[in-house]
């Protein structure tokens, strides 16, 4: 069903334009359908899972410290020996084997910072995504609130309409006077006034919509209830937070590289050892011209072949200082990391907080509303009844119509603040994201990329052996973030 609304998508975004003029054909009803497509097709978040992609290489050129080194090298000179009447022709070709065999750590800790940069990433893809959908969420309910809102004016339009109708007809009669009529004209003025400011509204809503999930939207159907994936209280949410926050893990994994690129930084002082080896050949001659000649001993009588191995150990012994000020350099870096992750924990708890307290109110709010409403009906229809015997004036009867009105506004903008609360909660725990609202859509696999080529592109049998031998003086490796019990899926069916 998704791969048939991908082909709507270009017309729908070439029509992006013409939102406002009204409901073009749309392809997404639900909430989980509009989440599913922004998923597949979201530049934002395409984009950033591209530099992932990009940031997973830095792993494979890292284990490039531990691979063998292969270079051939060949050329070929000539002289026209113009002074002395010869002329010689050389050539010479060769190939040169590096092969590391420790390097005091540094490869490894190279290695083990690439990794958490990887992991930083990844859990960068995943604020990514979870902002995304917090957008699409946020698009969803407003375009529902707009078009409730455009339903309400209209509404009102045509009760006002009805009630200038009546106005002027019991004014013919002379059961009211001129001022009963001009009040009525004027509420009508006014609610055509609003219902303009609906629909401008929508279309901006509409817009936004178009934009984050990349088609125009129709008739949308109403939000699933998040109440059931919620936590029970607000401890509850401040674990999960800490748990599965991705910006908190972020800054956790960040910690780890700069603290493995401290361990670089210090592998500057250890020794270094390399095996190196390499077989060439050369041959020259010396003749009167260029052409080869047809008789023994061939255009190279000098030919000649070379072997060479070696085993070098490198120790650095004085620099200047320069390696002392970088380990000093890596520290204080691994220090400001250890202190982000504490600042990005608090900043994450305030915003759990803050959301939390904002749906508590949100659903306050949303009570009184549906009170309100439910009362200013029963109002409505009372001073209505009431005029139609001359108990009550024109004026009461615009007041409490439009008493009506805004208190069902208020509602639909109530319903539309308490769901976006839910949303922005679930976020801040770690929880909004595709694998949990809509467990049916095809998964991306942020690990794919790295494991095609973890054993590829220049992987040798010897690797895990010099890495082993390596890592004696690298700090060790970070580990991936652990699933909790907590993860439960979330459904967005009705």
């Amino acid at each position: 069903m998704l791969k048939s609304r991908r082909a709507g998508l270009f017309a729908a975004i070439c029509s992006f334009g013409l939102v406002a003029g009204g409901v073009s054909s749309a392809f997404a009803e639900t909430l989980a359908d509009a989440i599913a497509l922004a998923y597949q097709t979201n530049p934002t978040l395409q984009g950033q899972r591209a530099s992932q992609r990009a940031l997973d290489e830095s792993i494979v050129q890292a284990r490039t410290g531990l691979r063998p080194q292969v270079e051939a090298d060949a050329s070929l000179s000539a002289s026209d020996g113009q002074d002395d009447g010869d002329a010689g022709r050389g050539s010479s070709a060769g190939i040169s084997v590096s092969q590391p065999l420790y390097t005091g750590g540094r490869v490894s800790s190279q290695i083990g910072a690439a990794e958490a940069d990887v992991m930083t990433g990844q859990q960068g893809l995943r604020s990514v995504e979870s902002g995304l959908i917090q957008s699409v969420i946020t698009a969803y309910v407003d375009v529902r609130r707009d078009q409730e809102r455009l339903r309400i004016s209209q509404d009102n339009v045509a009760v006002l309409q009805r009630q200038l109708d009546e106005a002027r007809a019991r004014f013919e009669v002379g059961e009211i006077t001129r001022t009963d009529v001009a009040q009525a004209e004027a509420r009508l003025a006014a609610s055509k006034a609003s219902l303009a400011s609906a629909k401008a509204q929508l279309a901006i809503s509409r817009a936004s919509y178009a934009a984050v999930v990349g088609q125009n939207p129709g008739d949308l159907e109403a939000e699933p209830s998040l109440e059931t994936f919620l936590p029970p209280g607000i401890e509850d949410a401040f674990d999960a937070a800490e748990r599965n926050n991705a910006e908190i893990l972020g800054a956790e994994y960040a910690e780890r590289a700069s603290a493995a690129r401290v361990a670089v930084a210090r592998s500057s002082r250890l020794p270094t050892v390399t095996a190196s080896g390499s077989v060439g050949f050369s041959g020259t001659t010396a003749q009167q011209s260029f052409i080869p000649p047809t008789g023994a001993g061939g255009a190279f009588d000098d030919y000649q072949r070379s072997v060479s191995g070696r085993v070098s150990v490198s120790v650095p012994l004085f620099t200047g200082g320069l390696i002392s000020s970088q380990v000093r350099a890596a520290e204080e870096r691994n220090n400001a990391d250890r202190q982000a992750i504490e600042e990005t924990r608090r900043g994450v708890l305030r915003t759990v907080s803050q959301a939390w307290n904002s749906l508590i109110g949100a659903r306050a709010n949303l009570e009184a509303n549906e009170e309100q409403v439910r009362a200013a009906r029963i109002a409505f229809e009372g001073v209505r009844q009431e005029a139609q015997v001359g108990l009550r004036t024109t004026l009461d009867v615009l007041n409490a119509e439009q008493e009506l009105r805004n208190a069902e506004l208020s509602l639909v903008n109530a319903r539309r603040e308490e769901y976006v609360a839910a949303a922005v909660l679930l976020s801040a725990m770690g929880k909004l994201e595709a694998r949990y609202l809509v467990p049916g859509v095809e998964q991306y696999d942020v690990t794919a990329n790295g494991k095609a080529f973890s054993h590829k592109l220049g992987w040798t049998p010897w690797e895990p052996v010099l890495g082993f031998i390596d890592s004696v003086a690298a700090p060790p490796k970070p580990a991936p973030p652990a699933e909790t019990s907590a993860d439960a899926p979330v459904s967005t069916s009705n």
